[in-house]
């Protein structure tokens, strides 16, 4: 049954064969950047989500945001897209204690704690963590809890990039669980994988234990992209105790003969416990020293290297592109795709119904390096792929974790649903052709099908293509009432 929206207008459009749906709503991005060619303060229209159905993003997660929240909304202007942002422990623990593997001390705790209550005042939508990120992944849990408390005073949501996504999956999920439960708020587990050839065929059995936490009264939901690549940095391929501290100091490490040789072996350990003959299933997407390797993988980089096709001597270039990438500004060497899932894995997530469709992706300047398609094609790739054409999903299903599902779960309000008295954030398409373009090996393109895009009432999108209206907002969290 429709809802009754017979109202006086000023533009009529024809919607014959069309959807209409609720801005899709996209609640794990990366939009804040140093690099002055991209990020939402650069690209404030955000063409590539708009285009792909987007009104609505959260960024702020991994544990990454901005820590002034008040300033970085005022910097804001001419969005064409709305934005909201959480609060990032990383990031927090960074400005207070470095890259420093240790505990905080007392006074290090309450600066932190003060750094998020802050946040959340100024508009923070929640809390996240990135436990397999520098410095995050030197927190214990408890570190976490007390940091997560102060949020949830807010009404705060806790995201978070769980510790560990392979041998150790179902750990990390009792720790986001417990973080969530003690501090007394709702759980958003992000970007939902099975990490590992070894382990694939497996991920239902995490997904059964998110919903046992769900039955005993956890508020616990799951976010995940159409996708079997994860994108992350080059210094994840390295044991943790390896990247701790900034640049210079990862390449102290890698250069002394002792240390490399630990490194070597846990890499090698690494691989081997992934099930990955070697470095193939790595490829990189932006290498600024050499941008002739972007769109290319570790082996065949380590070819052009004229080096043996061996798992150590793949393991040298890595170790040399991570000491040239930190001098060249990328502590973390490269950015990078990895093929770590099964598309059997990411259709078991799918299936579930708390699962959220989400992109993890960024404000793209087009044509720059060979990105993750994600962050162009993430919405319609659901529509086209998951329903149209395997129809993994229906289509009511589909739009409903683009929109309601998020929308609870991070409290906005007057978002979410078609209803009278709700903010004007809609999506007019054709189900028969909505369709992603984007692909790995030719990531700038942009979805196809979505007729008009509406912002807080604003046409951003029409006939298919961008207007000059820029209606987009800063979306605040709870505790800025």
């Amino acid at each position: 049954m429709g809802v009754d929206l017979q109202l006086d207008a000023r533009e009529t459009i024809d919607a014959a064969g069309r959807v209409l749906a609720p801005g899709f709503i996209d609640v794990h991005t990366h939009v804040e950047s140093s690099d002055r060619r991209d990020g939402l303060q650069r690209l404030p229209r955000a063409d590539n989500y708009v285009l792909d159905g987007v009104t609505t993003i959260v960024t702020g997660n991994c544990g990454g945001s901005e820590i002034d929240i008040a300033a970085w909304n005022s910097s804001l202007s001419g969005l064409g897209i709305n934005v909201a942002t959480l609060i990032g422990h990383n990031s927090v623990r960074r400005a207070v204690m470095g890259l420093d593997d240790r505990a905080p001390t007392p006074r290090e705790l309450e600066q932190m704690q003060a750094l998020v209550d802050q946040a959340m005042q100024d508009g923070a939508v929640g809390f996240s963590t990135g436990l397999l990120y520098v410095p995050g992944t030197y927190a214990t849990t408890e570190e976490v809890i007390r940091l997560a408390e102060v949020a949830a005073r807010y009404g705060g949501v806790y995201a978070s990039h769980i510790r560990e996504q392979g041998a150790k999956l179902h750990d990390s999920i009792d720790e986001a669980v417990r973080v969530g439960r003690e501090a007394g708020m709702p759980v958003q587990i992000s970007h939902f994988k099975l990490k590992g050839r070894t382990r694939w065929g497996n991920i239902g059995k995490a997904i059964e234990l998110v919903e046992s936490y769900r039955r005993q009264g956890v508020d616990v939901v799951i976010d995940a992209y159409p996708y079997d690549r994860a994108s992350s940095n080059l210094g994840i391929t390295m044991p943790r105790w390896a990247v701790s501290g900034g640049a210079e100091e990862i390449a102290a490490r890698i250069q002394d003969d002792d240390t490399h040789s630990r490194i070597v072996g846990d890499m090698q350990a690494m691989l081997d416990d992934g099930g990955y003959p070697d470095y193939s299933y790595a490829t990189v997407a932006q290498y600024r020293p050499q941008p002739a390797y972007n769109g290319r993988t570790i082996s065949e980089i380590n070819r052009l290297a004229e080096r043996p096709a061996t798992n150590d001597a793949e393991i040298e270039t890595i170790l040399d592109m991570m000491i040239e990438g930190g001098e060249a500004g990328n502590n973390y060497g490269a950015s990078m795709i990895y093929h770590y899932m099964s598309m059997q894995d990411v259709d078991t997530v799918f299936r579930y119904p708390n699962t959220a469709v989400t992109s993890d992706g960024t404000v793209m300047a087009y044509g720059r390096g060979q990105p993750h398609p994600r962050s162009y094609g993430t919405n319609a790739r659901v529509l086209a792929d998951f329903v149209r054409d395997r129809k993994i999903l229906t289509l009511a299903d589909a739009i409903r974790r683009m929109t309601s599902l998020p929308a609870r779960t991070f409290s906005f309000h007057d978002r979410g649903i078609v209803r009278p008295g709700f903010i004007a954030d809609l999506v007019l398409f054709d189900p028969a052709i909505v369709a992603d373009q984007a692909t790995f090996e030719d990531p700038h393109q942009y979805s196809v099908g979505f007729d008009y895009v509406i912002v807080n009432g604003v046409a951003v999108v029409a006939d298919g293509a961008m207007t000059d209206k820029r209606s987009g907002k800063f979306v605040k969290g709870p505790g800025a009432d």
